[in-house]
């Protein structure tokens, strides 16, 4: 079988990530003569997306959950497209799409196959499931030839639960993926002030609100659950608050009824449910970020929200101890809803101090896309 290394295979679970895992880099590498493939599970937003960035694209279910059946079909169809479009570099995001595209990259001995390690999605686990997910991460760690953990927290405990061995495993620069478009999207001198009064008129903010913000899936691991009661205490003493929430829902992973009905019925939370666009002008219309997760990759949310100057309440969670310079840039917490409370609080009352200015020049120094993208193209 030939082999062209201009010729890259990115493998995802769903369309959603693929602004955050690739996005600019369809366009900065097609510049530098490579080209881009996805495989993906079927989304309303796929073909759009592929037109405006310029790359081939096949729908294959990548199921999150263990099918078997289904698993080896798409394995399958992922070692006819190697063939067909002479694959020289494959490249797997999240456990199952990482895993199913490094067995059939090493099946089909593409030379250059490479496992990002998004997170350790067994840290939340425990039992048979924990032993699972990470034989799951191990197996593919074993197929890949490198292996890009997207945080130093993240490779330090890589290397510690000895998933794969060191010699294979790197991270880009200071971490994340992909980077921040801190010039162009996430740089708030371009926002246009007419379209972000409009987007707050039509959510619902007005000027004397005070906005705690959050994006991302609406599940317990985020932990959504302490920051909605934390929200809950915060409210009692002022009116004024408003609680931002911009993601989805997910069964898998689900919040319990009363966070749900609080989210869908009180009138100081703002869901919008997924949106596909415009984030930069959400975290505009933030005062503060809040991310009490219990585990992380890199989360893009924080660097997102500190491009655009906003301070950010995380945990020292993996993943989330790297993200902000602390009581610089940003406060940690344990994810409890006393702790949250009392943080967003202290930025509210401007009893912590937090450098926005300092926060923008952190990301951009460290975290800007081109710097990690140079990273990635050594990797090529």
């Amino acid at each position: 079988m030939k082999y062209n290394n201009k010729n890259i295979l990115h493998v995802v679970n769903i369309y959603f990530v693929l602004p955050y895992f690739i996005g600019g880099q369809f366009k900065y590498f097609r510049n530098k003569g490579f080209k881009f493939h996805v495989v993906c599970s079927g989304s309303e937003y796929l073909e759009e997306y592929a037109k405006e960035n310029g790359f081939d694209y096949r729908v294959l279910p990548v199921l999150r959950s263990i099918n078997l059946i289904q698993d080896l079909k798409t394995v399958i169809g992922i070692c006819r497209y190697i063939k067909e479009k002479q694959i020289g570099i494959i490249v797997g995001h999240t456990p199952k799409g990482g895993l199913l595209s490094m067995i059939a990259g090493k099946i089909m001995r593409v030379p250059n196959r490479m496992y990002f390690r998004h997170g350790l999605v067994y840290q939340t686990s425990h039992g048979l499931k924990r032993f699972i997910l990470k034989s799951v991460d191990r197996l593919a760690a074993f197929c890949a030839t490198k292996i890009v953990c997207v945080s130093p927290s993240v490779l330090q405990c890589s290397i510690k639960d000895h998933l794969a061995p060191s010699s294979k495993q790197l991270i880009l620069h200071k971490g994340t993926c992909c980077g921040i478009d801190t010039e162009g999207k996430f740089n708030p001198s371009n926002i246009d002030l007419g379209k972000l009064s409009a987007m707050k008129s039509m959510w619902g903010i007005h000027s004397d609100d005070w906005v705690i913000g959050y994006s991302g899936r609406l599940v317990r691991d985020k932990g959504i659950i302490e920051l909605v009661r934390a929200f809950r205490t915060v409210k009692k003493t002022n009116p004024h608050y408003k609680l931002l929430l911009v993601g989805m829902f997910e069964v898998r992973d689900a919040l319990p009824d009363d966070v749900q009905s609080d989210i869908r019925n009180d009138s100081q939370i703002i869901w919008t449910d997924f949106q596909n666009s415009d984030m930069e002008y959400f975290y505009s219309m933030m005062n503060v970020y809040v991310l009490a997760s219990y585990r992380e990759g890199f989360p893009t949310g924080v660097l997102e929200a500190q491009s655009m100057e906003i301070p950010v309440i995380t945990t020292y969670a993996t993943g989330c101890c790297d993200s902000i310079l602390e009581n610089v840039t940003g406060l940690f917490v344990e994810p409890n809803v006393e702790q949250l409370a009392i943080a967003i609080r202290s930025i509210h009352d401007g009893k912590t101090r937090i450098d926005s200015k300092e926060a923008r020049t952190w990301v951009r120094d460290n975290f800007e896309n081109h710097i990690v993208w140079k990273e990635i193209e050594k990797l090529y």
